[in-house]
């Protein structure tokens, strides 16, 4: 295997697909647009799921893209060889299109051809969907592999924890998808090794999903209409199996960032464990970060929502730099190493490169306050521990935690300077707790959402684009939209603005949405070019998602927006539009909640 670059995987990837007839397609937002149920894009069919869905997208059937990911389920992981927080996902698409035997076909060609990968064939395995009750053994896939040459010893057939994907919410597009791996030096380790087993023979490099159902509120699987197909082979990973390297981290994707954490703190990545456990947090996290902030749909840190995962990823990231030594004001030095790596890839860092330092730099001075009185209000707490037990309780331990954002390594090591031990089970205990409260409250705020397309939230979706122009009508031509989120019951969004709307102005809003609504004007979409719709005088915040050709909804006179849906018919089919709550969001950004229908009137 050959050592390949970043930049000479995009390239290759994006061409091979381009010469067979896909269209190149830009990253998405890392924000997902009107999807409540995940807080940031984290796969690569993520964006695309309406398309996926039966929506016919602007730029064809054939689609191929390098597509900015954030999963931080595992954040607290991050450190070990494998686990990221931003990863960059390759896919090509098909939307009712090829399906499984030019997918497969493709990926062969992609990892063996000497022209693309160049990878050994005898070195390549495969697996594929086993079945189950309702959905049969995917034995078309196996005959594929077989047919492009691959002896039976390395297909294995593997149950729905192995071999089946999606969908990226709680709703939407899913099926059986056939992953394909490096066989590596090491030896089986028994008789039934294979690519479920964690024992490090098996490399998965990509994946072929096969879109066939529809995964309902209820857990219904319905077959879709269209079928489809989605790849996806993370960039870092395959880099680092192409590269034979010990751990993304040793790729050239951190080359230039754990360098200057090195000049930074005088010490050398690799050093011991604990060295290098802090070097890949501080990588890690303030690349997640800075794409967070670079994203056009950019969030401030904040305590709820993106905000407060965007909080915990800067300030974990200032935690474990801080105890490598770096002085104040290293955020900004990284981010800007950052900025310059991908600045080709993706422009809108640098576009909204003051934006990302500015943050930053706040963030860590905020951090700094926060440690301070975290320490005094420690101190206050040594006054009230039993001097027998010795022990700083669990309730004690999460309150600063909880109240003052106290991280619990700060509180064993202030704790081991005085001589007493923390509860860390109870401080673990009432963490759990707490997180099963957030998750259900997340559970009731998320539950529905734009991605099940029901006509209620497609009138919900229609709403924020009235919202939107009377924003821009009553508060001026530079509020742009900064996010949004729709549930079953109600609207939420995120616009650009300095200060606090007054009762006039909401009330001037509110008043335009309902003139609207009452005009009961005919919604109307057009396809044509980027150039073309802003020629139209449309408003495109995002239309870099959509490719060269996009859909523009137009709603009378009042509203034209690149979009891709759904939408209502008539405006007046919104009923009537209320605003419940007006209320900061982030810096410079504020957040309006709303209904819609009857209760609206």
């Amino acid at each position: 295997m050959q050592s390949t670059t970043s930049a000479q995987l995009r390239a290759k990837y994006l061409a091979f697909f381009q010469e067979r007839g896909h269209a190149i397609i830009p990253s998405a937002s890392v924000i997902p647009e009107n999807d409540p149920t995940v807080l940031f894009t984290t796969a690569g069919m993520h964006p695309l799921v309406p398309y996926l869905m039966g929506a016919a997208h602007p730029a064809g059937n054939r689609l191929v893209d390098v597509q900015k990911c954030i999963r931080t389920g595992d954040i607290d992981e991050v450190g070990d060889a494998s686990h990221l927080t931003f990863f960059e996902m390759l896919g090509n698409w098909s939307l009712g299109d090829y399906f499984k035997a030019d997918a497969i076909a493709w990926s062969w060609e992609f990892l063996t051809s000497p022209q693309w990968l160049g990878l050994d064939p005898d070195r390549l395995a495969f697996s594929v969907f086993a079945g189950e009750e309702g959905v049969p053994r995917d034995e078309e896939a196996a005959a594929l592999w077989r047919k492009a040459g691959v002896a039976d010893d390395r297909i294995f057939y593997l149950p729905r924890e192995n071999n089946w994907w999606g969908p990226a919410g709680q709703t939407g597009p899913c099926g059986p998808d056939t992953e394909m791996f490096i066989i590596t030096d090491k030896p089986p380790c028994g008789p039934d090794c294979s690519p479920a087993c964690s024992c490090g023979r098996y490399l998965e490099i990509w994946n072929d999903v096969f879109m066939q159902y529809n995964k309902t509120a209820e857990g219904a699987l319905e077959p879709l209409a269209h079928m489809n197909v989605d790849t996806g082979m993370g960039l870092e990973r395959t880099i680092c199996v192409l590269g034979g390297y010990p751990s993304v981290y040793e790729t050239d994707a951190f080359a230039d960032i754990l360098a200057k954490v090195a000049e930074l703190s005088g010490k050398r990545y690799g050093q011991d464990e604990a060295i290098t456990r802090a070097f890949r947090v501080v990588a890690d996290h303030l690349r997640t970060s800075t794409f967070i902030l670079g994203d056009p749909r950019g969030v401030s840190p904040s305590n709820v929502d993106q905000g407060y995962v965007l909080r915990r990823l800067i300030r974990r990231a200032v935690r474990f730099g801080m105890g490598l030594g770096m002085e104040a004001g290293f955020t900004a030095q990284i981010a800007r190493v950052i900025i310059r790596q991908y600045a080709d890839a993706y422009p809108e860092l640098v576009a909204n490169s003051a934006f990302v330092l500015e943050q930053l730099t706040l963030e860590e001075e905020r951090f700094a306050r926060t440690l301070r009185q975290g320490e005094r209000e420690f101190e206050k707490m040594l006054a009230h521990i039993d001097p027998d037990a010795k022990v700083i309780r669990g309730s004690s331990a999460f309150k600063l935690y909880d109240t003052y954002g106290f991280p619990i390594e700060m509180t064993i090591e202030l704790a081991r300077e005085h001589g007493l031990g923390v509860d860390v089970d109870g401080f673990h205990e009432r963490f759990k707790q707490h997180q099963l409260t957030s998750q259900a409250g997340a559970e009731q705020r998320f539950k529905g959402g734009l991605a099940d397309h029901s006509e209620q939230t497609a009138r919900l979706h229609t709403a924020t684009h009235l919202l939107h122009a009377a924003l821009r009508q009553v508060l001026g031509h530079d509020v742009a939209q900064k996010g949004s989120n729709i549930t079953a019951e109600r609207l939420r969004f995120d616009f650009s603005f300095p200060r606090k709307m007054t009762p006039e102005e909401i009330a001037g809003v509110q008043n335009l949405v309902n003139g609207y609504i009452a005009a009961a004007a005919p919604i109307t979409v057009e396809e044509m070019t980027v150039d073309e719709a802003k020629a139209q005088g449309a408003i495109g915040l995002f239309e870099s998602k959509y490719g060269e050709r996009v859909r523009v909804y137009s709603m009378g006179a009042f509203s034209k927006e690149i979009c891709g849906g759904p939408h209502a018919h008539n405006t007046g089919e919104l009923g009537g539009f209320h605003i419940l709550k007006e209320e900061s969001s982030s810096a410079g950004v504020r957040r309006i909640k709303a209904v819609i229908g009857e209760v609206a009137s």
